[in-house]
């Protein structure tokens, strides 16, 4: 029996779906035989409901001379210009990018009305955006054009001569997912008219960050990883991992992956910079085997280097995260992006954090002019601050969410529903009393982050959230949040093998269209409850190929000290071409040192230390 206050003789979806055949035809047969008039479309506009509330964003930059002009590319939105200082955002590449994932943004010093976006993510999450190459504007944001390289599908990075807008450079990643002679870093001399790819080690390895020495543009640093994905997993490092210097504008690089201190062995994703106020002083965070990884410094250009910090907060997560940034004013202050911002003014051997409006970080610009100056790109938009982090701009003015799957239930007025990544399930009125549709007409129904939503469909009150591996049945009346899982167990740290029902990351929620009492949701399996969660069946057989190959066992004790100890790993690199190896490094050890955090201060007190002289 329908609920009495939300009933109505036709769903709203329905409705929706009604007008689908019009599209692609003037006269199409209706309901009841009648035939549909394709103009009734011509009545029909796009308007935007929400949320205003930040999505992933990859690539920052800012104004150099404009204080309140700021530019931000979303994960799946473009690119958006305040200017303003953040107060208000509105998106500048709609209509010019045939793509809409943005991995980079890079504005001119010289002339700040060109500005150049590399497309493409390249923070490689099993739901990343391919993006089809380079864009230019010259008049700041107002129109673009393409500039080619779509065959990258993934850039990390572009940097501008800082003299001369058109000359840059550009680090891609490449293809996530295969094979690809497109990776490496690219360079141009006028404007983007033609590129040169001057670094290249093999088609499995891209670029994954990329530095100018702001003394002199001709020093470049950039850094190389082997990465690849799969429907069932990740690849996240590999013998084509490296460091790389070039002292002539990328005509030429030397390999510094193997320098003195630097870890040996296999490595995965490494971030570099290079400190403004000091070119001889480097800092490098480096994925490798437990015990060696962390963040290295070198203070005679990347000659040598010393294990400063291995604390876990800074390390986590590489493949997603590992960026870090040196402070223009001060030799000694670095930044490391991870889940949180970190700040150190010892030259890497302590870090406390700065607070952010969000977590999960991956790039801050910082004013060369103004250090306290600077814009913050996270999984929750684009933050500005004036006063060196103390204080930021808000999240609420963004529409860049990254929304999985949205549905609309059947009250008058209709809401709807989605689960924006890296936040919430939210409901969004479809329309207000108030002339906008702002954060008070906003909730959350449950779950998180993923996944499909459910509406009971006798009760709207009642909605179903998926997340992660888990579902929640939510009621809005006493806005109560249920476990209602299969298996509420927590899943992380066991490998697939061993898990029983293995939920992917957006696996179907759905009610059925009879009995509102029954929910259906996937793991490997359809799982039924015919009681709104109380109680579950399997209803299918295992339908997935069950490959051996891609279910991985948990990991014991013995099978990680084998990796940490690089097992019987053995690796022939090859030289990418044009370039000269540097020296082997000479046998050095670091010893773990310390870990500590005071209970309050968030104060890493972690430091790699030499190995005494002799020892092995």
């Amino acid at each position: 029996m329908a609920h009495p206050r939300f009933s109505r003789p036709t769903p709203r979806i329905a409705k929706t779906l009604l007008l689908l055949p019009l599209l692609g035809s003037t006269a199409t047969p209706a309901a009841g035989g009648q035939e549909a008039d394709e103009r009734y479309l011509d009545l029909v506009e796009w308007r935007s409901i929400g949320p205003t509330r930040g999505g992933r964003v990859l690539g920052v930059a800012g104004h150099p001379t404009d204080d309140l002009v700021f530019y931000q590319g979303s994960a799946g939105g473009g690119v958006w210009k305040t200017e303003d200082g953040g107060a208000n955002w509105r998106n500048v590449s709609d209509g010019f990018f045939g793509t809409g994932s943005v991995g980079a943004v890079e504005v001119s010093r010289s002339s700040p009305e060109v500005v150049y976006v590399g497309m493409g993510e390249t923070c490689i999450r099993g739901n990343a955006s391919h993006g089809d190459g380079v864009y230019r504007s010259d008049d700041g944001g107002a129109s673009w054009r393409h500039l080619g390289l779509s065959e990258t599908l993934q850039i990390a990075r572009v940097r501008v001569h800082p003299g001369n807008p058109d000359i840059a450079w550009v680090a891609a990643l490449g293809d996530a997912w295969g094979p690809s002679e497109a990776r490496g870093v690219y360079r141009t001399r006028d404007g983007g008219a033609t590129w040169e790819k001057v670094l290249y080690r093999d088609e499995n390895s891209g670029a994954i960050d990329l530095v100018l020495d702001p003394a002199n543009p001709d020093i470049l640093y950039a850094s190389l990883l082997e990465l690849r994905r799969f429907p069932w997993g990740f690849r996240s490092a590999g013998p084509g991992t490296g460091l790389f210097k070039s002292t002539d504008g990328g005509d030429t690089w030397t390999e510094l992956t193997d320098n003195p201190g630097l870890p040996s062995g296999l490595k995965g994703r490494i971030g570099i910079t290079v400190s403004p106020r000091n070119s001889q002083r480097l800092w490098a965070i480096i994925d490798a085997a437990r015990g060696v990884k962390g963040i290295f410094r070198s203070d005679d250009a990347g000659a040598t280097w010393t294990r400063v910090n291995e604390d876990a907060n800074l390390l986590q997560r590489p493949w997603y995260y590992h960026h870090i940034v040196a402070d223009p004013g001060d030799e000694n202050t670095v930044f490391v992006l991870n889940v949180f911002l970190w700040k150190s003014t010892d030259g890497g051997e302590t870090f406390s954090r700065v607070f952010t409006p969000h977590p999960d970080h991956h790039d801050l610009w910082i004013d060369p002019d103004d250090p306290r100056r600077m814009i913050n790109g996270s999984d929750g938009g684009g933050a500005v601050s004036f006063d060196g982090g103390l204080s930021w701009s808000s999240l609420l003015n963004q529409a860049t969410a990254q929304l999985y799957h949205v549905i609309a239930d059947n009250q008058t007025p209709y809401r709807l529903y989605a689960s924006q990544q890296d936040n919430t399930s939210i409901s969004v009125a479809s329309r207000s009393d108030f002339g906008r549709i702002s954060i008070e007409d906003w909730y959350t129904v449950g779950g998180g982050e993923d996944g499909y939503i459910a509406i009971n469909i006798e009760d709207p009150n009642i909605v179903y959230a998926g997340d992660h591996h888990w579902v929640y049945r939510y009621d809005h009346r006493n806005r109560q949040v249920r476990d209602i899982s299969p298996n509420p167990e927590t899943h992380y740290g066991w490998g697939s093998a061993d898990i029983n029902y293995r939920f992917w990351w957006t696996y179907p929620v759905m009610t059925s269209p009879h009995d509102p009492a029954v929910l259906y949701v996937t793991s490997q399996h359809v799982h039924r409850t015919r009681d709104e969660g109380h109680s579950w069946e399997v209803i299918s057989p295992d339908l997935t190929r069950a490959d051996p190959r891609t279910l991985e066992p948990t990991p014991s004790t013995k099978t990680r000290r084998r990796e940490s100890t690089g097992g019987r790993l053995r690796v022939r690199r090859t030289a990418p071409s044009g370039t000269r190896r540097s020296s082997p490094s000479p046998n050095r050890r670091l010893s773990p040192g310390c870990c500590g955090r005071g209970p309050m201060t968030g104060t890493s007190t972690c430091r790699g230390t030499r190995a005494p002289t002799g020892r092995t």
